[in-house]
């Protein structure tokens, strides 16, 4: 699923490897999918980008936004963007075809779910797309040590635990549970933790990992269980997710454990991060 570091990366080559080609052919919802979601009817989009050229590319929390000549494009977190040379073969399935007039291609696929919007600028209003553009991203000076001290103390009533602060309620958009496990690992805070019994040391230290875990990630072209705009993985190795359960800790030797919390999975070191 596509978070804020994978975000951060494909805006980054898409601005690189997509920026100036000009369309020539678009098919969208070809392979019916029930969580894929669009803007208005699919069958306009040819309409809508036919003949224009792609513009910047920026990523805000785990969105896409492209511009296309006073259009956008705008990819959610479900959605697997591969960009193919003239000779590769498409796809069979896809819920996206974008052709440009270089005869490369663009294709987007959905996995479990996402959406792939096309509107003109400034008609969609979505409450999760305003939201990621409005508030400051970890990546960004914005996000300094005063802002997530009002963040973290407007939640602290609230019973919440550490997951649920970090990765819910757009409370720091793109940063979701694929890169909570890591950045509670850097800290070492147990997801299950209360906010109420955390230190103002463990405070810190959580402000401290969200900040250079994101940027470790984005500047590694994102993880390495997620692809980028050519099929390859990420380049961050991630210490915690299913490709890690069962080994040791490379820090204290504990074993790294899943569990099923809050309706998905959360990974930790049973030794590092005491619940």
């Amino acid at each position: 699923m596509i978070e804020l570091p994978e975000a951060a990366n494909l805006a980054k080559q898409f601005n690189e490897h997509v920026h100036g080609k000009k369309v020539a052919r678009v098919i969208a919802a070809f392979s019916p999918h029930k969580f894929a979601w669009f803007h208005g009817d699919p069958a306009n989009y040819h309409a809508l980008l036919h003949g224009k050229t792609i513009g910047t590319a920026a990523a805000y929390g785990g969105l896409l936004e492209v511009s296309v000549d006073g259009t956008v494009l705008l990819f959610g977190d479900g959605v697997v963007l591969k960009l193919h040379t003239p000779e590769e073969k498409r796809p069979v399935k896809h819920q996206l075809l974008i052709e440009f007039e270089d005869e490369t291609a663009l294709t987007g696929s959905v996995q479990m779910y996402g959406g792939l919007w096309c509107f003109q600028q400034g008609e969609y209003e979505n409450p999760y797309y305003q939201i990621a553009r409005s508030r400051p991203s970890p990546l960004s000076n914005e996000f300094d040590q005063p802002y997530f001290d009002r963040l973290i103390g407007s939640a602290e009533g609230q019973k919440l635990s550490v997951k649920a602060f970090l990765a819910t309620e757009q409370r720091i958009p793109g940063l979701g549970n694929g890169v909570l496990q890591d950045i509670l690992y850097n800290a070492r805070v147990h997801p299950k933790r209360k906010l109420a019994t955390l230190t103002d040391g463990e405070k810190d230290a959580i402000f401290l990992s969200v900040g250079s875990t994101l940027k470790d990630m984005a500047g590694s072209g994102g993880r390495d269980v997620e692809k980028d705009l050519f099929g390859r993985p990420g380049g961050y190795q991630t210490r915690l997710s299913q490709k890690t359960v069962g080994k040791s800790c490379s820090l204290c030797g504990g074993m790294i454990t899943r569990q099923h919390y809050m309706g998905g999975s959360i990974y930790f070191c049973d030794g590092c991060q005491k619940p």
